[in-house]
């Protein structure tokens, strides 16, 4: 099983990039491929569905969306194809709300998704995603962001690195990861 695979953008469809990693092209089927900038480098979060006909990557760029479509596949009658655009379409923290608040209109304006999937949705999650790794995860991304300000990088370039850099390190690691792609 994957967790993530750092890599080169290699081509960008509608449906999927492929992300080259030591010289292996990797197809990770994206909810929104065109965020990502061919050429550049990224780590992806993925998660890898086997089945008997299906053996396909399905990538994210934070933690957060990757354990959001986890758990809604894990709703019965929803599957990778229907919480895909669910991620693309709409924020963790709106899609978080929605289960916790029971606002099944929210949930029904995502493709293939009515009242019965919805009501569905909230049934299995409500009460079970958490939102404080969100929180902790922003206050790191904000110190780096601070970090790297004081060092005189601009906004500008400070938000297209920040994104790339994986939240899971420490703050000394972020900021060495920042200050290597902002040399690139």
């Amino acid at each position: 099983m994957y967790n993530y695979i750092k890599g080169i953008i290699k081509e960008i469809t509608s449906n999927y990039i492929v992300l080259d990693n030591n010289g292996i092209g990797y197809q990770i089927y994206t909810g929104n491929p065109y965020s990502f900038q061919e050429g550049e480098e990224y780590i992806v979060y993925v998660y890898q569905k086997i089945a008997e006909d299906d053996n396909s990557l399905y990538g994210f760029k934070t933690t957060e969306e990757k354990d959001l479509f986890l758990n809604l596949i894990s709703v019965k009658g929803l599957g990778c194809k229907m919480a895909l655009p669910m991620i693309a379409l709409g924020s963790v923290s709106g899609i978080v709300d929605a289960i916790e608040r029971e606002n099944i209109l929210y949930l029904k304006k995502f493709p293939k998704i009515g009242d019965k999937v919805a009501k569905q949705i909230i049934l299995d999650l409500k009460g079970k995603l958490d939102l404080t790794t969100n929180d902790q995860k922003e206050d790191v991304t904000n110190e780096l962001i601070e970090v790297l300000s004081s060092l005189g990088y601009k906004n500008v370039d400070i938000k297209r690195v920040v994104s790339q850099v994986d939240p899971s390190l420490s703050l000394e690691e972020q900021v060495k990861s920042a200050l290597k792609l902002m040399l690139k």
